[in-house]
């Protein structure tokens, strides 16, 4: 099985996280990972957040593209972007190893 480490390495080489990337990593932080694990998701986070690497969305494109690249709401979004992160990674530190509890 892949780990979340080769998945943020693959995602930090492509410049794309992709959205099975991301339910891969969801699915990982559920069973099996350690703290080389959470690191390399944050630096991908970190990553995403900075622009270095493109996260899909599964926002369709017809709403996004409805907004400007100067609209309030795109600033509103990233965010809100940023907070979910970084909720999830503290939901992810916080749940002890091979806890089968579901983050969502």
């Amino acid at each position: 099985m892949v780990s979340i480490k080769e998945i943020v390495q693959q995602a930090l080489t492509s410049g794309s996280f992709s959205v099975i990337a991301q339910d891969q990593i969801e699915m990982l932080l559920q069973d099996s990972y350690d703290s080389d694990d959470l690191d390399a998701f944050i630096i991908l986070q970190r990553a995403v957040v900075a622009g270095h690497v493109k996260q899909e969305s599964n926002t369709p494109k017809a709403l996004l593209s409805s907004y400007s690249k100067d609209s309030p709401s795109n600033i509103k979004l990233a965010y809100q972007l940023a907070a979910e992160m970084a909720f999830a990674a503290a939901v992810a530190l916080s749940i002890p190893q091979n806890s089968h509890t579901s983050l969502f």
